[in-house]
This record gives C-alpha cells, sequence and structure tokens, in this order.
C-alpha cells in the first residue's frame, strides 16, 4: 500500500503529515519529535501559525540524535498573505528558513489566494474588520515563488485554498515555468471537496487535506456545529475495523489519493493517527462518507469575504 502521492516534480510526499497549525509554541517541539519517533516524515507549517522555531527545533533534535536526516524528510510551509509584493516573498521565504533552522523547504505554498496589505500586522483590517488587501496580483506572486525554486531554496511550490478558476488562471498564465504541486484544501466528510479534487488531480496536482478531522480544537466553535468525531454513522464504521473515528476519517481520505495533515501535540494520538495504513474501507463505506457532504466549512477567512479574489463565492 503506497504511503506517498509522487508530486508533478517527481518528489515523493509522504500521505500522512503533522499539522501545527494552532500547536502551541510551547507544546510543539515535543509533538514533532512524538511524530518523528512514531514515523511522520512529512510535517506542515506556515509563517502564520508563528511557530515555526520551535517546529524547528524538533527537527534539528531528532536530525542531531540521528535519528532522520534532512532528505528523510518532507517539511512544507507557506508564504503569507502580507508578503504577496514581489520584492518581499524571497526574504520572507528567508525568514522561514531560518525559523525552521534548514536550509531548503521541500515544498512551499501560497497560503491563500489573495494578498493583505504588507506591514508588520498579519490580518490588517479596516474599520469595519475587513481585511485590507494589497494591490498584489497572485501571478506576479507566482513569479517570485518561482524564483525561489531556481534559487534552490524550495524543491517545489504549490498553492493553498485556491478555487479551480483560480487555479485555470494560473495554469493559464503565459510563460510559466513551474505548474503547482499540490493544492492545500479543506477536506472532511463535511466539506468532500469531490470536483475540486477532481479537477486539481486531473491537471497532475496533488491535493492536501487541512482539517481533516473537522478541527475540533477551532477557537471559533460553537456548541451547536457539528462533530465528525462524534457521527455515530463514523463510530460504527470505525467500531467495525477496530479503528478511531480520526483513523476512520484519516483513512477516508488516504483512499482518495489525497494527502492529510492531522495536527495534534498528544503522543498518544500523534502515533494513533499514523496507523491507517493497516486497513481499508469499503466502497460502501466510501460511499457512505462521501454522502455527509453537507459544504459546511471551518476556514471560511470571512474577513475576506469581500477581497477581489475571495475564493469561496465559486461552487469549487
Amino acid at each position: 500500500m503506497a504511503t506517498y502521492v509522487q508530486l508533478n516534480t517527481t518528489a515523493k510526499m509522504p500521505l500522512m503529515g503533522l499539522g501545527t497549525w494552532k500547536s502551541p509554541a510551547g507544546q510543539v517541539t515535543a509533538a514533532v519529535m512524538a511524530a518523528i519517533d512514531a514515523g511522520y516524515r512529512h510535517f506542515d507549517c506556515a509563517y502564520v501559525y508563528q511557530n515555526e522555531k520551535e517546529v524547528g527545533e524538533g527537527i534539528q533534535q531528532k536530525i542531531k540524535e540521528g535519528v532522520v536526516k534532512r532528505e528523510d524528510l518532507f517539511i512544507v510551509s507557506k508564504l503569507w498573505c502580507t508578503f504577496y509584493e514581489k520584492p518581499l516573498v524571497k526574504g520572507a521565504c528567508q525568514k522561514t528558513l531560518a525559523d525552521l533552522k534548514l536550509d531548503y523547504l521541500d515544498l512551499y505554498l501560497m497560503h491563500w489566494p489573495l494578498g493583505f496589505k504588507a506591514g508588520d500586522e498579519l490580518f490588517p483590517k479596516d474599520e469595519k474588520g475587513m481585511a485590507i488587501p494589497s494591490n498584489a496580483d497572485i501571478l506576479q506572486t507566482w513569479e517570485a515563488m518561482e524564483e525561489l525554486v531556481d534559487a534552490g531554496l524550495v524543491k517545489a511550490i504549490g498553492i493553498s485554498n485556491f478555487n479551480h478558476e483560480q487555479i485555470e488562471r494560473l495554469l493559464n498564465k503565459p510563460g510559466l515555468k513551474y505548474k503547482p504541486a499540490t493544492n492545500q484544501i479543506e477536506c472532511h466528510p463535511y466539506l468532500t471537496q469531490e470536483k475540486l479534487i477532481k479537477y486539481c488531480q486531473s491537471k497532475g496536482i496533488a491535493v492536501t487535506a487541512y482539517s481533516p478531522l473537522g478541527s475540533p480544537d477551532r477557537p471559533w466553535a460553537k456548541p451547536e456545529d457539528p462533530s465528525l468525531l462524534d457521527d455515530p454513522k463514523i463510530k460504527e464504521i470505525a467500531a467495525k475495523h477496530n479503528k478511531t473515528p480520526a483513523q476512520v476519517l484519516l483513512r477516508f481520505q488516504i483512499q482518495r489519493n489525497v494527502i492529510v495533515i492531522p495536527k495534534s501535540v498528544t503522543p498518544q494520538r500523534i502515533a494513533e493517527n499514523f496507523k491507517v495504513f493497516d486497513f481499508e474501507l469499503t466502497k460502501e463505506e466510501m460511499a457512505t462518507i462521501l454522502s455527509f457532504n453537507r459544504n459546511w466549512r471551518i476556514c471560511t477567512m470571512s474577513m475576506s469575504k469581500v477581497h477581489k479574489d475571495y475564493p469561496f463565492h465559486a461552487e469549487y
């Protein structure tokens, strides 16, 4: 059973990675070390998570112990939206590399298909609380991303939260040098993303699912929100396989050839989440889980909903 996806660069990207969004700086170093011990080789990071230094410490420690070599690891980070003006891209990437204590990234993503006003504020807002956009065109930002590949700072580049119209525009860009290797999107049984996944895979773009467990620890959760891990049908499928609901949710994506990056800082759960390569969901179970779709989105980035490049007005 394959444990990786081959990217359009020919690199192999592990299907299972550790997510680090919302991982507290004080706990993420230990989480990364526990994950490496449990067999993880893929780590999903981002400048905006404000914990890359601590992630880097965990990686360095395990390299120092001789548990892994740098070339065994697949490290992903993301360019934040306030650095989308062409002259800012390289410095932002270099800052991430310095924090992670690495000399290259395996994959670097544009975090969202929209730019914010440059400056120290990660989320610059106007008096109405809406994001202040930058004038950067994402096609120009992409050219600066391509330059990072040529400079040897990153092995591959990709996108995140792009809809299919935005991807189409990028693929049709005159003089495109490198196609995006991946699109990282929110995906779980309540947001199955069938059309977007089919579109990406048909274009040779691998898909990574974020919040594959429904992000139960998101700060804005409401008590009436649906909870995937407590869904009785998911629990029933899990019991049948002698697995946990989380393992079923992760396996569901892996069987669609979708990369998953569950976040945890609990060593026991980190190890449990990795144990998804020793069972298979039936066709019927896959169909049942797909039928749960209700286009329920956790990460709406609502402060940007009037931004000209807001991705979620499109059907997919």
